[in-house]
């Protein structure tokens, strides 16, 4: 307890200092606040994304997810190891074209591009929506480590609840003054810590329980069928009958990563497009540190960590393994790694649904004529409503809904691709149509996933169903996603038919190649006749 108190202690003075580190011009600028300036290089982005994308529930369900289902939980290392060769394709032509523009989220670029404001509102909504749970996962992390610290139990809620409480009022006070700055260097923290906590226990933990051969064993044992019931919990190796839905989740997950608003926030945040594209060659090596961090799903089973419970929820699985396995004072730093891991992720999550809040609702809806000063204000106050909204939904709904509202998120975030990248490379498709598309990704995603029971739930209990046509088992997210992109082409070719008025694209083709300072000469006054 001491240990991971000093580390949070550390992380909170780093958060408020974060303020004067990269001082703003003007800090009244809302790329000052929720983008740190535009202006991190390399390995701020590398510790900023790393920080982002591998959060504390990262940590906590991949492994949960080996413990309980076997192979099926592997599927989070294909997938990001999918993504960075794709992003890379479209995320410099992003950067370039926000940068020259202005825009801080992507439904400004939606905006800018197809010259509609539903379509550019629905963008921002879903982001929104998507993040909302996202955020509360973190506290599920944080709630995940108390819980084995023994923190709490005293029948009181507001004593039990009472860390969380102060976890999140430190998030929400650093947040609010430091902006993307705060996350930015408490990543360096972070990362370290997880780095270091991973490492160790692959190494120091199979030496505890006998080697990877009885880790495996024990594993194997596990998901063995009972021989009088034929059923087993999950599987060492993905069957066929899995292998269309690991396939699909995998794909359709790494599609979905970089459109959540606050993967969108990192990359924005950095100061040049060369940054970009050595991020997404060198951000993979997270994805080794994620096929270590798996294994530990497996650990947990061989050290017996259930105790024999009945009901044993996974999710405590990794903390009782460290609490176990390593001395009280390393159990303090791998709890800590967790702790702060939920930190730097739900600051930036907040940071960019606030974004979006300020940039494509309120200033396109509510007051047209905001300054500066106001955008910055307003999303201040916005990422504070974001927090409360995940704290409330932590401590009054299970943490199965969260969990279920997650998974349903990532099948809404994937709905906003095709009006993201197919706008990146063409101007082709109709606002109309791919309006129209996503309405139709976000209707189908939802229902098939409503349908969705699990042993924990009637109802949102997974995110795989039967695929039309093919009829096999597949990611929920995905079929939606080519529901969309087929409607979007239909419509297309119906409204150009119909000569429907296409809106006005502010963007040019020498944008999307743009380095840092092309924009000034952008902005700049042009020349007239006149002159």
């Amino acid at each position: 307890m001491t240990v991971f108190l000093l580390f949070f202690a550390l992380v909170t003075v780093m958060g408020f200092l974060a303020s004067r580190w990269r001082r703003a011009d003007d800090a009244q600028h809302l790329h000052e606040w929720g983008l740190g300036g535009r202006s991190f290089g390399t390995w701020i982005t590398w510790f900023l994304l790393g920080g982002d994308l591998y959060t504390a529930y990262t940590f906590i369900a991949v492994p949960a997810a080996v413990y309980g289902t076997g192979a099926a939980g592997f599927f989070a290392v294909p997938y990001t190891i999918i993504a960075y060769p794709l992003v890379f394709l479209f995320l410099p032509r992003l950067w370039s074209v926000s940068r020259v523009h202005g825009y801080v989220t992507p439904a400004d670029f939606v905006r800018g591009r197809y010259g509609s404001r539903g379509l550019s509102v629905a963008v921002a909504l879903t982001g929104i929506l998507a993040t909302m749970p996202y955020v509360a996962l973190q506290l599920v992390g944080i709630q995940a480590v108390l819980d084995v610290l023994g923190v709490g139990g005293t029948g009181n809620w507001f004593l039990q609840d009472l860390p969380l409480f102060v976890a999140f009022g430190v998030l929400a006070a650093y947040t609010y003054s430091s902006g993307l700055r705060a996350p930015a260097l408490i990543a360096f923290v972070k990362d370290a810590l997880v780095y270091i906590v991973i490492l160790v226990a692959v190494i120091y933990i199979p030496i505890r329980l006998g080697g990877y051969g009885h880790i495996f064993d024990a594993a194997a044992h596990k998901f063995t069928p009972d021989p009088v019931t034929h059923k087993s919990p999950g599987s060492l190796i993905t069957g066929p009958a899995g292998q269309w839905s690991y396939a699909t989740l995998a794909f359709g997950s790494a599609l979905a990563l970089f459109m959540y608003p606050h993967s969108v926030t990192g990359v924005l945040a950095a100061k040049s497009r060369n940054t970009v594209r050595r991020n997404m060659a060198i951000l993979p090596t997270y994805s080794l540190m994620l096929g270590l961090l798996a294994l530990l799903g497996f650990m947990a089973i061989a050290a017996g960590v259930s105790r024999g419970e009945t009901n044993f929820n996974a999710q405590l699985a990794v903390p009782r393994l460290f609490a176990d396995m390593f001395p009280s004072w390393f159990t303090g730093v791998a709890f800590a790694a967790i702790g702060v891991g939920a930190l730097v992720p739900a600051a930036i999550m907040s940071i960019a649904a606030a974004n979006l809040f300020t940039r494509n609702v309120y200033k396109e809806f509510l007051k047209p004529d905001a300054t500066p000063a106001d955008e910055t204000r307003v999303a201040k106050i916005a990422s504070l409503l974001v927090k409360v909204g995940a704290l409330a939904f932590v401590l009054v709904m299970d943490k199965q809904a969260a969990i279920n509202m997650q998974l349903l998120g990532g099948v809404w975030i994937l709905q906003t691709a095709v009006a993201l990248v197919a706008g990146l490379f063409t101007r082709w498709f109709h606002r109309w149509a791919l309006l129209a598309g996503w309405a139709v990704g976000m209707v189908y995603g939802t229902w098939r996933a409503y349908g969705v029971a699990s042993p924990a739930t009637k109802h949102f209990g997974g995110s795989a169903a039967k695929i039309p046509v093919i009829g096999e088992i597949g990611y929920i997210g995905l079929t939606g996603f080519v529901l969309n992109v087929l409607v979007a082409v239909v419509l297309t070719l119906v409204l150009r038919a119909l000569k429907a008025p296409e809106g006005t694209d502010e963007t040019s083709r020498a944008d999307y190649s743009a380095e840092a300072g092309d924009e000034a000469v952008k902005q700049a006054p042009q020349p007239t006749m006149a002159h």
